[in-house]
This record gives C-alpha cells, structure tokens and sequence, in this order.
C-alpha cells in the first residue's frame, strides 16, 4: 500500500493503523460485535491482531466493513461479497500498475523527445538513455564487453 494512500486522510493520519477494539468498530460500523468476528473467519474484513490475540479495527477496516454490510443489504450473499472485494483489490493492484508503467512511457518518449536515441546499460542492468556522444558511466568492477554486429 502507498503511503499517499496510507496518509490520505487530513493531517497524515494512518487510515490502515490498527485503532479501534471490535466493539467501537461495531458500534462505528453500526454492526453487532459477533457479526465482525463472523466476518474475520470467512477473511471480508481481516483486522490486525495484538500479541494477546485481541482485534484491532483501522480506519479502512471499518469502511469495508460498511461496504460489506450494504452489499449484503442489497442482497449480495457474502460468497458474492468476497468475490467482489478480491476483483477490486486486483483492480487497485492493475490500476497502480498502470500508472507506474505510464510514468515510465512518459520517461521515455521525453528522452525521445530531446533527441537522445542512444542507450547504455545501467548498474542493474536497466536500459537507460544517453546523449549522443556521451558516455556511459563507467563501473570499476564491470570488466563486459559488448560487441553489436548489425545484420547485413
């Protein structure tokens, strides 16, 4: 999890940090205590543990757990529910996925666009771009050679 969403709350405040003990989580949830822990064993809301084996509910637990109980008042059955809330814990997982692929195309067509077509190796073996006349950075332990032969 990112931290801009860990903190997206005003003031940085940790939405994921394990505050709340099951019964203010219900109370907050405006659910019963036991429908928490029902929701625990069948893995919907999974909250953090203290050493004593104790629940502690974070801010984003008590959302899901709101989310969950109009899903099934609509009458989504709970098989229903954690199939929808695994499909979107992929889509969060592809969406930063996306963006972190789109700044790297950014990256990219900007170097293309400042002329620099050449390219070097980094230190761990990534491509990068180079200016045209400009030479890799040398590493005193990397003794390679590469040779390119064009195709005829």
């Amino acid at each position: 999890m990112t931290m801009a969403r860990r903190n997206a709350r005003a003031g940085g405040h940790d939405d994921d940090a394990p505050v709340f003990v099951i019964s203010v989580a219900a109370e907050l949830a405006g659910m019963h205590a036991q429908t928490l822990r029902q929701y625990d064993r069948l893995g919907l809301v999974t909250p953090s543990r203290t050493r004593g084996g104790g629940r502690r509910y974070s801010t984003r637990d008590v959302a899901l757990l709101r989310e969950v109980q109009r899903l099934s008042q609509e009458g989504v059955s709970l098989a229903g529910i954690q199939r929808i809330l695994e499909l979107e814990t992929q889509v969060d997982a592809l969406q930063a996925k996306v963006a972190e692929l789109t700044e790297a195309l950014d990256q990219a067509r900007a170097a293309l666009a400042s002329g620099s077509r050449v390219f070097a190796v980094g230190p761990m073996g990534e491509v990068v771009p180079i200016r045209p006349g400009q030479r890799p950075p040398r590493h005193a332990s990397s003794q390679a050679l590469v040779v390119w032969r064009p195709e005829r």
